[in-house]
């Protein structure tokens, strides 16, 4: 009970960084999404039946946060974790280069996603302007904050 009461103070840390600190004190295309580096962590080394579901629910928190769409950043971050989850029995998962690589990849798929349901679903024009100039300075910030926390490990991880 413990561990996830640890979890969750780690989550909690995270959301509060990310929606309160880090906006006030960093530049927009250079604020880390810890949230997306915690999506990673759990798709690659955490097995669990309901890390699914709190995927989903880390998703609808930043949502909520952020103002735009409800669910869309939720139905990403549950795309990226169920291919990790996937591939992640193929892959060598304690590589730090790896995780760091994974972190990057998933940036730019999320933010792509994000771009594909927000053309699909949404009336607005030039949604590509803003998403496509900050993707990759967001994906490199993420793989710096993951490199710097690749070696961090949940109480509750179990071997794969």
């Amino acid at each position: 009970m413990i561990a996830y009461l640890k979890i969750a103070a780690i989550v909690i840390a995270a959301l509060l960084l990310q929606m309160t600190l880090l906006p006030r004190y960093l530049q927009d295309p250079f604020q880390p999404n810890l949230l997306i580096i915690l999506v990673v962590y759990l798709g690659l080394k955490l097995p669990h039946r309901f890390a699914g579901v709190a995927v989903f629910a880390l998703g609808l928190l930043q949502d909520s946060f952020s103002g735009i769409y409800l669910g869309l950043h939720a139905f990403s971050y549950l795309c990226i974790y169920t291919l990790l989850s996937e591939l992640a029995d193929r892959l060598y998962t304690d590589n730090r280069a790896l995780f760091v690589l994974v972190v990057f990849i998933a940036t730019i798929m999320s933010a792509l996603l994000n771009l594909v349901l927000l053309l699909v679903f949404s009336v607005g024009n030039g949604l590509y302007a803003s998403l496509l100039p900050a993707l990759v300075p967001q994906a490199l910030i993420n793989a710096l904050i993951a490199s710097l926390f690749s070696g961090v490990r949940l109480p509750v991880e179990e071997a794969r």
